[in-house]
């Protein structure tokens, strides 16, 4: 039923006011900067006391301001039918997701999307044909899963939700079953995570290797991919732990927890880049026949490369990575383009060419 709507709606904006829209968090700047670049007008949904970052210190990138008491309220008919109203073509962002909820933007969210809303979930670890499902289908490395931590055999990495901020992430790493118990049960006390998210916790195998975060876009109307450049995470409060001597890190004894906090933009050597586009065409196949029309758009594959050069994938961001740092430290989309171009650019970009070549309902679900 939305599909249809979405349609109908598609065939009734006017080419000459389309805007682009996004959650006020997250990745908003970079996408609105973008849009800007490329001479589209803006719109921003915000939430009452998370707004000045849009509202004020850079208002001068939003154009249209839709503030809300809840992100999730977005849903309601009102709000909807004041996107559709502005011509809103909407970007999706990890924050979009959390908050409004995949069901909500499946079934209620009557606004096209610049991409493929029935892929948000796989990011999640429970969900059947999720992000390792694709991956394994794929052909792209992936680290060896545990079923059970008292399959423990290497040094692991244990993926739960915080207790208090399900947004967050509460790592930690044992290499054996008696080390996981040891963890876990202090990140339980200390109110860290909670019982019920540790059992269905994510344990995989921690690959030794150097961190990459390969951005990339793939095109429907052309076919093609692109890769946007490569980020690493900046995380509280593990890289202030690791700024300390190796014996103060042991006199501390904190667990730490990898919260994304930042972006630090890197380059990887050249004669490695054809195996990371290899692994971004893997994953762009399989989606089309896993999630038709596929992966449109932004996306990244979050992995590490190990001393063999082997490119391993841990996780998948099946939307804006969130990494504004890829623009002006990336040369990749320079050796393409001639000139910078950055996530929220690349989207407007794509938004553009397909109303100029009345393809709008091929970019967006």
């Amino acid at each position: 039923m939305i599909r249809n709507k979405i349609r109908n709606i598609i065939s009734e904006y006017s080419p000459r006011n389309i805007r682009i829209g996004v959650l006020g968090s997250h990745s908003a700047l970079e996408i609105a900067h973008g849009a800007k670049q490329e001479g589209f007008e803006t719109v921003v949904v915000c939430q009452k006391g998370r707004e000045k970052t849009y509202t004020i210190y850079y208002r001068n990138l939003f154009d249209h301001v839709l503030l809300l008491d809840k992100f999730s309220d977005v849903v309601r008919e009102d709000n909807l039918q004041k996107l559709v109203e502005l011509g809103t073509v909407f970007v999706p962002n990890r924050s979009f997701s959390v908050y409004v909820g995949y069901e909500n933007i499946e079934e209620k969210f009557s606004v096209p999307i610049m991409g493929n809303r029935y892929m948000l979930k796989i990011e999640e670890r429970n969900f059947p044909r999720n992000q390792y499902y694709l991956l394994r289908k794929a052909g792209i490395p992936t680290p060896k899963s545990f079923g059970s931590y008292k399959e423990i055999d290497c040094l692991a990495i244990v993926k739960v939700p915080e207790k208090e901020r399900k947004i967050e992430r509460a790592f930690f790493y044992a290499s054996s079953p008696e080390e996981f118990e040891k963890k876990a049960e202090d990140r339980v006390r200390k109110g860290i995570i909670s019982r019920e998210d540790l059992e269905k916790a994510t344990i995989e195998e921690y690959v030794i290797g150097a961190k990459f975060n390969a951005n990339f876009f793939w095109s429907p109307l052309t076919d093609e991919i692109d890769l946007l450049g490569f980020d690493k995470r900046i995380q509280t409060d593990l890289d202030g732990v690791l700024d300390l001597p190796a014996a103060e890190q042991l006199e501390l004894g904190i667990a730490t927890q990898n919260i994304e906090i930042g972006h630090l933009g890197v380059t990887m050597r050249e004669s490695q880049i054809e195996k990371i586009f290899e692994a971004g065409e893997r994953f762009v196949k399989v989606c089309k026949e896993e999630y038709p029309p596929g992966i449109i758009g932004l996306f990244a594959l979050q992995g590490a490369m190990t001393k063999e050069l082997k490119f391993y994938v841990f996780d998948v961001s099946p939307r804006v990575p969130g990494c504004p740092c890829v623009e002006p430290t990336s040369p990749y989309m320079k050796y393409k383009y001639g000139t910078e171009v950055g996530p929220g650019r690349r989207v407007a970009m794509e938004i553009k060419r397909a109303v100029k070549e009345d393809r709008l309902g091929e970019i967006v679900t």
